[in-house]
């Protein structure tokens, strides 16, 4: 099925159309202007005299026609463009959801720059990968949300992806148990393979979530694990407004935190997930790793419908300016010389 879209490329130059009621004013101020000028010398009789031939109703046809053909020139310049091509496209994919820890901890630079950045780097890079797969976002600390729902729109996927930061769960924790459960919850009902990817440091993790992973392999869908942090760990820095860093984080003791991360309660998971583990460093971000073992998952197919092309009708407001400006220039602000003569024979 064909259904005609209509768009225009540039419709910023579609604010170009407000100059159009300003040149008709300015037009009618000279017009009063060159009026007021004459009416000084002579009175209005003798003005008309002068100009026999003059005619107001001509003027007004002129202006119409010059005021359509700038109104056509910013409508090409705006680039109408049509699409109706619909074309039906086979692709194969699974569906991911990643969820990503935003709590206080992952803000630690034992991974440069810091373990939250150095996760939603390697998820960008990983979507410049994704063909047909359909990619979700959840982010969770002491509770779990969607961020992203399950797409197929990988410009949105980025774009939701650079508003992630700590800030963004107010309350603290680690809530992994939760953002499975969400997840297990958002998949869409279909026949296509379903993954989940934990990126966390594990830390202050709670209890049910190697449950809900092993739930969640008896519905079919493959946990996965990815721990961020070394072992030796790293303080929590805090950082200012700007995001300058000010100090690290400290207990009632006063003691600086050290957060480390907890791989055995990552690992566990991903085994009750019937997924694998993989611990991030400094060279790698391990998600690499666990999306080749994701791409070992059977690809369903799924049809999709897309627009194939637009095309360019600038050339119609182009013509139309043209022949608006012909018009215009053979069409004389006087009276021909037989209506002067009808218009006496009338008096």
């Amino acid at each position: 099925m064909e259904n005609e879209i209509l768009r225009f490329e540039r419709p910023v130059f579609l604010y170009a159309m407000l100059l159009i009621p300003l040149l008709i004013l300015a037009y009618f101020f000279v017009l009063h202007l060159q009026k007021k000028s004459m009416l000084r010398f002579a009175d209005q009789e003798f003005v008309k005299a002068l100009v026999p031939l003059k005619s107001i109703g001509r003027q007004w046809i002129k202006l119409i026609l010059f005021m359509f053909a700038i109104g056509a020139v910013i409508l090409s310049l705006a680039n109408l463009q049509s699409g109706a091509r619909m074309e039906e496209v086979k692709r194969e994919g699974i569906d991911i959801f990643i969820a990503i820890d935003v709590s206080n901890s992952m803000m630690a630079e034992d991974i440069a720059p810091n373990r939250l950045e150095r996760s939603k780097q390697a998820i960008s890079r990983l979507i410049d990968k994704l063909e047909g797969d359909r990619i979700g976002i959840i982010v969770f600390a002491g509770k779990a949300y969607i961020q992203l729902p399950i797409t197929t729109d990988y410009a949105a996927a980025r774009l939701f992806l650079s508003t992630i930061n700590t800030e963004i769960v107010p309350s603290q924790g680690t809530a992994i148990g939760e953002a499975i459960e969400i997840a297990m919850k958002s998949f869409d009902q279909n026949n296509r393979n379903k993954a989940i990817v934990i990126i966390s440091d594990g830390e202050d993790h709670e209890e049910n979530a190697a449950d809900l992973a092993k739930e969640a392999s008896k519905a079919g869908i493959n946990v996965f694990t990815i721990g961020m942090g070394l072992a030796e760990g790293a303080p929590i820095p805090i950082l200012n407004e700007y995001g300058k860093k000010t100090g690290f984080r400290k207990d009632r003791n006063g003691n600086t935190v050290v957060t480390k991360l907890n791989e055995d309660m990552l690992q566990k998971i991903a085994q009750s997930g019937n997924g694998s583990y993989v611990r991030a460093n400094n060279t790698r971000s391990g998600l690499e790793t666990i999306f080749s073992e994701i791409n070992k998952l059977e690809k369903s197919e799924i049809d999709s419908k897309i627009f194939t092309d637009y095309e360019d009708r600038f050339q119609w407001f182009i013509l139309l300016a043209i022949l608006f400006l012909v018009v215009e220039l053979f069409t004389t602000a006087r009276k021909r010389n037989w209506e002067s003569k009808i218009n006496l024979w009338k008096k």
